[in-house]
């Protein structure tokens, strides 16, 4: 009978009796650098004792502290060769502490930053401010095979014949040097945007001019008063900034597995827009709009969502990021740049309104589909252009995975079947 007595009396062990971790084995533990570590304490989210040998923590804090981040140390998963969890490293984008950073830096404090210059250090490293993307040679040909496909395609239809085109114009197609990849996934982002009509095209002029996000403005937005042009470029280059890189989503893998197999660029962007056509990753954005366009007609904001419910046979549409339990920091940013401009009020209401519902029943948060479907609401785009510019920049995401990947042992990503049939 002492177990049961050990069980029912572990809450009186000496809980100050357990071993202190020193400053060095509480950074391993949390996976940071001791510079991280201290400023965790400076911030007051640790505390630490001082004594003669040095810092001390309590390891019951830690552990506390260490369930609520997202990022893991690396002696806990290792070095994973993919298999058979799939945890794969990645050095560009890190989620901790219910934020988002790249290579270290907020995302916050790159969304006001030309999405070129992002996108161009995201791919070699370097920080370019004067960065311009242009498609070079093939551009017609993808025009022109856009052009052929039949009337109920969509822009990403457009997109994804794009990519084709552009690659069979590519002498260096097959080549996976580092600097010949970024300039590849540089002229493939420009030529996923040039591909696109405007109706400044039909009027005569290629739309060609300006940063890349305003050339994607000009063909998402059928029409647009000068006045309000550069304050709409900055919400779209915003969104495409946030929507870079994220974590290991399901595209960003069928990327990595391309890139695995020594796929070219051009193919592993292909096998990302393909797992990106999915109303559970890259067009979740497309049913938000539909759901806030409602409520801003005048639908009752709860009849609006359980109308979208029976849609989508899934979750309300624009909420809820298992990553972020407290709240999806890309959404936060850019529905507050949203509201900050008084003439998308009607979208924001919207938000707003949906928004009440969903915290009063599941404390749910808006994700970034949700401030997506705003954005293109609020600038008059049709309901599938959130789809455009997720795509668009997630195509900078995967080929910096991809450059990771080439780096990297060839078919480390194939998986080991298991037979469970009859």
């Amino acid at each position: 009978m002492n177990w049961i007595q050990d069980i029912v009396n572990v809450d009186r062990i000496n809980m100050d009796a357990l071993p202190r971790l020193t400053a060095e084995q509480t950074a391993d533990r949390l996976g940071v650098k001791l510079e991280t570590l201290y400023a965790y304490v400076a911030r007051g989210r640790l505390s630490r004792q001082r004594t003669a040998d040095g810092s001390s923590f309590d390891p019951l804090e830690i552990e506390r502290f260490a369930a609520t981040r997202r990022r893991r140390p690396a002696h806990d998963s290792g070095h994973s060769e993919g298999r058979p969890l799939m945890v794969i490293e990645t050095r560009f984008a890190l989620i901790e502490d219910g934020e988002l950073s790249y290579r270290g830096r907020p995302v916050d404090e790159l969304i006001g930053e030309p999405f070129e210059t992002v996108a161009h250090w995201a791919l070699t490293g370097e920080w370019d401010a004067s960065a311009r993307f242009d498609p070079g040679a093939g551009l017609e040909s993808a025009r022109i095979a856009a052009a052929a496909l039949p009337a109920a395609a969509g822009d990403r239809d457009r997109q994804l014949v794009a990519a084709t085109a552009l690659a069979a114009a590519d002498p260096l197609r097959a080549s996976l040097d580092p600097a010949v990849v970024a300039s590849a996934a540089e002229r493939l982002v420009a030529g996923m945007v040039e591909v696109l009509p405007t109706s400044a095209s039909r009027d005569g002029s290629d739309g060609s001019a300006g940063s890349l996000a305003r050339r994607l403005l000009e063909r998402l937005r059928p029409t647009g008063s000068e006045d309000t042009v550069a304050a709409d470029t900055a919400l779209l280059n915003a969104a495409l900034v946030l929507l870079l890189d994220h974590d290991m989503a399901v595209s960003t893998l069928a990327a990595r597995a391309a890139a695995s197999a020594r796929a070219t660029p051009y193919g592993v962007v292909i096998s990302g827009l393909g797992a990106l056509d999915s109303s559970l990753h890259g067009n979740a954005s497309r049913a938000a709009h539909r759901l806030l366009e409602r409520v801003a007609d005048g639908t009752d904001p709860a009849r609006a969502i359980a109308d979208a419910v029976v849609t989508t046979h899934g979750p309300v549409p624009g909420f809820g990021q298992p990553l972020y339990p407290e709240g999806d920091p890309r959404a936060r940013l850019l529905l507050g740049m949203l509201s900050a401009e008084p003439r998308h009020e009607r979208a924001t209401a919207a938000v707003d309104a949906v928004a009440q519902v969903i915290r009063d029943r599941t404390g749910a948060h808006p994700n970034v589909d949700l401030a997506l479907g705003a954005l293109t609401l609020a600038l008059g785009m049709r309901d599938d252009a959130g789809e455009v510019v997720f795509a668009t920049a997630r195509t900078v995401g995967w080929m910096v995975h991809a450059l990771d990947e080439y780096a990297q042992p060839p078919l480390r990503l194939r998986p080991v079947g298991r037979y469970v049939g009859p």
